[in-house]
């Protein structure tokens, strides 16, 4: 899998340490920035990342920022991302099984690496179930994203 991967500064070191962990998952990693800890806004990388998924240059993001609420709500604005702000293993690997989430978003500052190696991983080995349930209320979010952005998007679903 192509996986793309972004943060603001606060996010970076953990970033760093991400990559590493998810080309040894065996996916190939696309970094979309910042490309050092000098000072830089989190909203630049969340869009240049959910864009890239939403355009399916990626097939899912990982995006890092200090406490990964910031870096959220941006992504988030973007139409077809379904991005989650994550601090534990079983809600990213839910996150995909059950909302089609396409970006985990870590806070650089909250998580360390050993869980964040472990969200990480669960997070790419997950996949959407399609169950009729989960169907039936991602349906319900894109019929709400559908009537505040005029189309919905059914991309990474």
């Amino acid at each position: 899998m192509k996986v793309g991967v972004a943060s603001d500064h606060a996010g970076f070191t953990l970033k760093e340490a991400m990559k590493k962990e998810i080309e040894a998952a065996g996916h190939a990693v696309v970094d979309l920035g910042t490309y050092s800890a000098d000072s830089v806004d989190y909203p630049d990388f969340a869009e240049k990342l959910g864009l890239s998924v939403v355009k399916g240059e990626v097939e899912r993001g990982v995006l890092f920022c200090g406490s990964g609420i910031g870096a959220s709500v941006a992504a988030n604005k973007i139409p077809g991302v379904r991005a989650g702000n994550c601090s534990d293993t079983y809600s990213a690997h839910q996150g995909v099984e059950h909302d089609a989430m396409n970006i985990l978003v870590l806070g650089g500052r909250t998580v360390g690496p050993a869980v964040a190696s472990e969200m990480v991983r669960a997070y790419l080995a997950a996949e959407y179930t399609h169950e009729a349930r989960h169907e039936k209320r991602l349906a319900k979010v894109l019929a709400i994203e559908a009537r505040y952005t005029g189309a919905a998007t059914m991309q990474s679903r």
